[in-house]
């Protein structure tokens, strides 16, 4: 099924049903009124909602109306927990090659991580405020999953079994805060404001044999100022799937429903011919990815970040070419204004 939260006023929004195709929607008042309600009572609530999501499907739905993805919030508006990875080690290898620094063993045995705010996070279609275009504004676009209930210990195999739902999101970042809160020794802070999620989020079976193993085996896209500049498989190169990056969180505590675990830049490896000349024909997901290709190839970048007025869009489509998620698309504005 796919759940939505509509703008109501409160901070928590109200929770909505999706149709399959995204053309209709239906509160689902009468079950639940928020997503966290349905998280905290999953095997109760959830096969109402099924029902509900099903009839809504059929056309049997009495008060059904048109879907608007500018009335959503994030599924989640607010989360008892965020926690972001590094789960595709190609953009970690390509990242540290533009500064000649090797990536550690431990990188490939253990994922990399870090906690983010949760108590604020973007609507698909709300404007992204910046103080300055000198942070270096980069989008990252990446997919991210909902958990249920997952206890201390679980193994990656157990810990999947604790995903609720899928999103995609955009993990803003600001370059060039970055270096500065990196070299005091304690992690990102004010380089990473709030979150954008996708309109919908969708539980796994939606996406049929595109879940597999804990990945999600479909094209991400990524189209910035409306050119197209990433069309990135989310699958083959993900080093570490969500059971291990939850079973990473949870290694020493226990990880509550209602938790968003995401996977960090998607990333594909590049394609060296004949001549030893590499090329990567599936673009970028964030623009220090294409910066760091730039400095390997040229000796330094050459892509700016983005500036206050640019839009990017984030979208993922199934194979049979509908949008899944509905579109995450965003303006930079300047906040001061």
């Amino acid at each position: 099924m796919k759940l939505a939260t509509y703008k109501d006023g409160s901070r928590d929004g109200q929770l909505v049903v999706v149709s399959r195709d995204l053309g209709l929607a239906h509160y689902a008042t009468g079950i639940a009124g928020r997503m966290q309600q349905v998280l905290d009572d999953w095997n109760f609530l959830s096969p109402q909602l099924q029902d509900l999501y099903e009839a809504l499907n059929q056309g049997k739905a009495r008060h059904a109306f048109p879907f608007d993805p500018a009335m959503c919030m994030a599924p989640l508006p607010r989360a008892y927990q965020w926690a972001d990875g590094s789960a595709y080690i190609n953009h970690v290898e390509l990242v540290r090659a533009a500064r000649n620094a090797e990536v550690p063993k431990t990188f490939y045995e253990d994922p990399l991580m870090y906690q983010g705010g949760s108590d604020d996070f973007l609507g698909p279609l709300e404007e992204a405020r910046f103080g300055s275009e000198d942070w270096g504004i980069d989008f990252e676009a990446e997919v991210a999953v909902v958990t249920g209930d997952v206890p201390m210990g679980a193994t990656p195999e157990q810990a999947l079994d604790g995903v609720r739902l899928v999103m995609i999101a955009n993990d803003w970042s600001l370059r060039n805060l970055i270096p500065n809160e990196l070299a005091k020794g304690f992690g990102f802070f004010q380089s990473k404001p709030a979150t954008a999620f996708s309109p919908v989020a969708v539980t796994p079976d939606e996406l049929g044999d595109a879940w597999a193993g804990g990945r999600l085996n479909l094209v991400l896209q990524s189209a910035w100022n409306g050119r197209k500049v990433g069309m990135c498989d989310a699958g083959p190169d993900m080093t570490f799937h969500f059971g291990q990056l939850i079973a990473h969180v949870c290694k020493t505590r226990n990880v509550r429903a209602g938790s968003i675990i995401g996977s960090g830049t998607v990333s594909n490896k590049g394609v060296t011919d004949d001549k030893g000349q590499t090329d990567w024909p599936k673009g970028y997901s964030c623009i220090a990815e294409k910066r760091a290709i730039e400095t390997i190839q040229d000796g330094k970048p050459a892509t700016g970040f983005m500036r206050f007025g640019d839009t990017i869009r984030i979208e993922m489509k199934g194979k049979d070419g509908q949008s899944i998620f509905g579109a995450i698309d965003q303006k930079v504005v300047n906040a001061a204004a």
